[in-house]
């Protein structure tokens, strides 16, 4: 039999398509089978109700369960690693948080390296931490607060969460921005942390809103500044760092990541559906009351972040000569 060339192409074309044909059908259907979001950290906390907010939208969207898994230990570096080591088909995902940024400097002989690693899928929200202080402290402002610091050098009390922590490098930030000597305190966790806060042992925190929020209500602990870019909704008169300190930031983001390699169709759909629930008016009153900002952004966008957010908080923790506990 003979073709014509116009038939020759044809079937060439049509062959050409075929390897395309199973990607935008795996995509359509996926998933098909529940999928596990690890979590690094406990039970209970940001990180946590973080990924049971999204996991949940996600399961009603896409008609199959989101099951968080917690795996904790090592800064999140366990769960992460559980992760990465999982197969890249969509179903084991990793709510990534700051930590992830600041673990890579901070750990001397990580197994992974959580850029090269992973597959960037979706920024999920940012949180601000607040400056706060016992009202034992007599600055009400961050500039007197910097004041009131640099005439009791080394003996100002910082409250972290844990060495190495948000809470923990925001206040590293802030010291080397201002020029100031905290006493940096570790605790295992912002619970502890902030009833020492609240007895008058520490003076000083940078803590996230959804654990300060109540407090500073309550006028049991003042707050100076909050430290992202922006004012928080939540404390619309409550100034920011950067105000005072310009080109101060700092906040404590979320995000979903996968392993290397999975398929770019999965990981655009996850992506689509992650940007479309945080468009939703519900899910954005719910963030608000926790002090979350939607942080929308493409793969592209949100590995970039990741990116750059190492390096940053890598700079930071290098100059304060922090260590992993």
């Amino acid at each position: 039999m003979t073709l014509s060339r116009r038939q020759v192409l044809h079937l060439a074309a049509g062959a050409a398509a075929v390897p395309a044909l199973p990607r935008r059908a795996r995509a359509q259907a996926y998933p098909t089978r529940p999928v596990h979001v690890i979590v690094g950290f406990a039970a209970g906390g940001p990180n946590d109700i973080t990924a049971r907010m999204f996991g949940q939208a996600l399961s009603e969207r896409l008609g199959q369960q989101f099951v968080v898994d917690n795996r904790t230990g090592a800064g999140s570096n366990i769960g992460t690693e559980a992760m990465i080591r999982a197969a890249p088909d969509g179903y084991t995902l990793l709510l990534a948080s700051s930590a992830n940024a600041t673990n890579a400097t901070l750990y001397d002989n990580l197994n992974f390296n959580f850029i090269r690693d992973t597959t960037p899928v979706a920024s999920l929200i940012r949180v601000p931490n607040v400056m706060v202080v016992n009202p034992s402290v007599p600055a009400k402002t961050v500039p007197e607060f910097i004041a009131y610091a640099k005439a009791n050098a080394g003996k100002i009390n910082m409250a972290t969460s844990g060495s190495g922590s948000t809470t923990h490098i925001s206040g590293e930030l802030f010291k080397q921005m201002a020029g100031v000597d905290l006493v940096a305190v570790a605790y295992r966790g912002g619970g502890p942390a902030l009833i020492d806060l609240l007895g008058g042992q520490m003076q000083v925190m940078f803590e996230p809103t959804v654990a300060t929020i109540s407090y500073i209500k309550a006028k049991t602990l003042r707050a100076l500044a909050v430290t992202t870019a922006a004012r928080s909704e939540l404390l619309p008169d409550v100034p920011t760092v950067g105000e005072f300190l310009p080109g101060y930031e700092a906040s404590q983001w979320y995000g979903i990541s996968a392993p290397k390699n999975t398929p770019p169709d999965v990981v655009n759909k996850l992506n689509q559906e992650i940007n479309a629930i945080l468009a939703d008016p519900k899910m954005q009153a719910r963030l608000a009351e926790l002090g979350g900002i939607p942080a929308p952004m493409t793969p592209a966008e949100y590995g970039k972040h990741v990116a750059d957010e190492t390096e940053k908080w890598g700079k930071v923790v290098k100059a304060a000569g922090i260590k992993a506990d």
